[in-house]
């Protein structure tokens, strides 16, 4: 009698078990219990003759959709960027417009996957690559919800009919521990969203670059343009595979040999393997040109080159505040970390994602070093670094503050 009972009280409770699953199933449903998070927005600097400008093109989170691109600078410029996003699937595109520090614009677009977002600032044009993400649907997530369905018509079949026997319950169980296994699992399981492109190996071959000006002897006080191909080590071929690290494709770094003129930019690209930038340097002389990037699914590399400026020097050079570091230790040895405190004026604001950059090149231009520097005690910028050999170098700690980009030269003696 007590074991008639006790079965009784079995079915009641998964007759109200059963009652709740049908709930559960009832609209909106189990498809709506998995949501993805698309990602942060797109953020590319590109230095055009009238200036450096921060692209931020938002996210979405499906499409068709209006991609909303808006435009930041430390120094406000004046100039109409015009925009243009084009798909390489199916060439459809959409144009606009848009200036610094406005509201952003909307461009259509119908799909996921790679395009391009054309800059347009004067005569100069940059064409940055760029890929629409969407969540993607998840096979994980079928699968947890599909065990809980086949527990759930288990354990209902079976109050319904009156045959709950122990492999029913069983195997309810079974799938039960199965969902709940991979619902633990699953932010570490692969759900690549939509638009994603196939994952390439990682380590791929450095590229070889060659600088060159145009026109080829440039003149003090002139303007000119400073061009990088990129070419892939193995096949020849143009390398177009560039990840944006730190808000920028390349990072350009342009030091006269003495050290007197840095220019710290971000070339546009022009074509496939082609990045280009216009400047002027105000002395003549042999300037040392440095190139950071980072090829996708790859580690980071540096390039460099030279080339020479002819002409008399410039009366109306920029003048930078001269640096009076502290050092930690105060006498810098080759091959151990030192931290640099560089004092600034003014609220610091973030530039290319950081609070500031320190740029360290050797004397002889043989090594440089692009170290990023946080916050320090009291109104000052931290930067911790390893020089590679004993020598001189040369530094220059830069940030942003009240809408200005400030430079602060100043040298440092490393011994053995």
């Amino acid at each position: 009698m007590k074991s008639s009972n006790s079965g009784r009280a079995v079915q009641r409770m998964f007759r109200v078990f059963a009652v709740a699953f049908l709930m559960v199933l009832a609209p909106p449903g189990l498809a709506q219990a998995h949501v993805v998070e698309s990602g942060a927005d797109l953020r590319v600097t590109q230095t055009f003759r009238a200036g450096e400008v921060t692209l931020v093109v938002a996210r979405v989170t499906q499409v068709p959709a209006s991609l909303r691109v808006s435009a930041q600078a430390i120094h406000p410029t004046s100039a109409a960027l015009e925009l243009e996003v084009r798909s390489l699937t199916d060439g459809s595109s959409s144009t606009g417009s848009v200036r610094v520090g406005e509201d952003p614009t909307a461009l259509p677009i119908g799909h996921t996957g790679p395009h391009e977002l054309h800059v347009r600032a004067g005569d100069e044009i940059s064409v940055i690559p760029f890929r629409v993400l969407v969540p993607g649907h998840d096979p994980w997530a079928m699968v947890t919800d599909g065990a809980f369905l086949i527990s759930g018509l288990l354990l209902v079949g079976g109050v319904l009919t009156g045959r709950l026997s122990r492999p029913i319950v069983g195997a309810a169980s079974a799938s039960v521990a199965a969902a709940i296994v991979l619902t633990v699992l699953q932010p570490s399981l692969p759900a690549p969203p939509e638009g994603a492109a196939p994952v390439a190996e990682v380590g791929r071959p450095y590229a070889q670059a060659r600088f060159s000006t145009l026109p080829v002897r440039p003149a003090t006080g002139a303007e000119f343009t400073l061009t990088l191909r990129l070419t892939d080590g193995s096949t020849g071929r143009p390398v177009d595979d560039l990840a944006v690290h730190h808000e920028a494709p390349a990072h350009l770094v342009v030091t006269s040999e003495d050290g007197a003129v840095l220019r710290h930019v971000h070339p546009l690209r022009t074509a496939p393997g082609v990045l280009a930038v216009r400047l002027r340097v105000p002395q003549p002389g042999r300037y040392l040109a440095y190139a950071e990037f980072e090829r996708q699914e790859s580690g980071g590399q540096l390039v460099s080159g030279a080339f020479e400026v002819s002409g008399a020097a410039q009366s109306d050079a920029p003048v930078h505040d001269p640096a009076e570091p502290r050092l930690t230790p105060a006498t810098p040895t080759a091959g151990s970390p030192v931290t640099i405190e560089v004092s600034v004026a003014g609220p610091v604001q973030p530039w290319l994602g950081m609070p500031g950059h320190l740029i360290v090149r050797s004397a002889d231009g043989v090594h440089l070093t692009h170290a990023h520097g946080m916050k320090g005690g009291g109104s000052a910028l931290r930067f911790t670094l390893t020089f590679p050999e004993r020598g001189r170098y040369l530094a220059w700690a830069q940030y942003a503050a009240e809408g200005r980009l400030v430079t602060r030269p100043f040298t440092v003696a490393v011994n053995r």
